[in-house]
């Protein structure tokens, strides 16, 4: 059977690029009718981060793609130490200032063949420096308890970050040091940012949870992680969570590296929002904004969403295109602008129905009389120079808190 394993450790919240690492071992497993494992390498504790261990769950939660078992380091400490005897019985290891060092044979070449691009690495052992398998305040590091977890929990294939190439041949020693089978390993290449160099922060490399935070739907997110480094062999870029299980596998995973691109999550993330159905659009707004939209008639939230769905590449953008016509925003006009919202109020006064034409009729006269365009009416009008439709969101606002709003900017 299929079973993999992500590993994060909790010294940090992950970013985009490990939560990537996270779906792509999500999806061979369930494309398997395999396992998927979270165990929680919790034995650095000098650089364990309050809040990252729940931000861990927080995200597959949100992501929804559950682990089926789930595991912590610091809970299994008897196991390592167990098998750190092992080695220190066969004279494999050695004690050194309280810790236990693992012993490099020499000569010995570690190889092995990587499901990414069916490649094979080798690793002469003069390249492996000795190193601490179990340190000296009891707790292994993250090589003992990583191999010694993925033959107990019988991980069929190790899907990580080929940052961890360098470690393989540690790991290819403990296994022929256990006498055990090593796992397949397949080394998923770093994504970059657009200038070509590692993802970091300044790229991007956010959590998902920020995401998510600044208006991005979980099912956006998760096309775009899948298509940083794995393609089908087709054109297609629009994957449901179902057709991703159904098509995924590592041959399909690209040998070089992919750029972190936000323009293109954004516009993905547009298309998902376009999608929702009108129900579910309200619902993510009333989600986000229950505070901010608590006076806003269900109407009149109809009508915004209405206007603003198909035109918004994040949730958060839709506030910021209706907060015009729910707060009262305190903007000053100069004296040409008072002059033109004069003009605006008396064409507004004379409107009987008060309809989106008529609105624009009115607009457009004055535009002519005073050879403006329309930024200058939305500016008056809202202190921004676009956003919504005017016409249509002064129908949705109401003639008389227009009227009201003009005639406060004109004294």
């Amino acid at each position: 059977m299929v079973r993999v394993r992500i590993a994060p450790s909790p010294t940090g919240v992950p970013h985009i690029g490990n939560t990537r690492t996270a779906l792509f071992n999500y999806l061979f497993a369930k494309h398997n009718d395999g396992k998927f494992i979270l165990r929680i390498e919790d034995t650095d504790q000098k650089r364990i981060v309050e809040g990252a261990k729940e931000a861990i769950f927080e995200i597959l939660d949100f992501l929804n793609i559950p682990p089926d078992e789930t595991y912590t380091q610091s809970d299994r400490l008897s196991i390592y130490k167990k098998h750190a005897q092992i080695l220190l019985d066969e004279r494999k290891a050695y004690e050194k200032d309280g810790a236990v060092w693992m012993k490099i044979p020499d000569p010995e070449i570690f190889t092995w063949k990587d499901a990414i691009g069916k490649k094979e690495i080798s690793f002469k052992s003069s390249a492996v420096e000795p190193f601490v398998i179990l340190k000296s305040d009891g707790y292994p590091t993250y090589h003992l308890a990583s191999v010694v977890d993925d033959h107990l929990m019988e991980i069929s294939h190790v899907i990580r970050g080929d940052e961890w190439i360098s470690s393989t041949p540690k790991h290819l020693l403990l296994y022929k040091s256990f006498s055990w089978d090593a796992p397949i390993f397949a080394h998923l290449p770093i994504i970059l940012g657009n200038d070509k160099t590692k993802l970091s922060k300044r790229h991007g490399a956010k959590s998902v949870l920020d995401y998510r935070d600044e208006g991005y739907l979980k099912e956006a997110l998760l096309n775009f992680m899948v298509l940083l480094g794995w393609n089908p062999g087709t054109d297609k870029e629009i994957f449901s969570i179902s057709e991703m299980i159904k098509i995924f596998d590592l041959k399909d995973v690209n040998t070089s590296s992919p750029t972190f691109d936000i323009k293109k999550l954004e516009w993905m993330n547009s298309l998902y929002i376009r999608k929702l159905s009108s129900i579910d659009f309200k619902k993510e707004i009333k989600n986000r904004f229950s505070k901010e939209l608590r006076d806003v008639s269900d109407g009149s939230l109809h009508s915004f969403a209405v206007l603003a769905q198909s035109r918004i590449k994040t949730i958060n953008e839709f506030y910021e295109l209706v907060k015009p016509f729910i707060e009262n925003l305190d903007f000053a006009l100069d004296k040409k602008e008072k002059e033109i919202a004069r003009k605006l109020l008396d064409g507004f006064l004379n409107i009987g129905s008060w309809q989106g034409e008529k609105i624009l009729e009115i607009m457009k006269k004055v535009m002519n009389e005073e050879k403006i365009r329309m930024p200058i009416l939305y500016k008056i009008l809202t202190g921004k120079e676009s956003g919504l439709p005017l016409p249509d969101s002064l129908v949705i606002y109401g003639k008389e808190k227009t009227i009201g709003r003009l005639k406060e900017k004109t004294p």
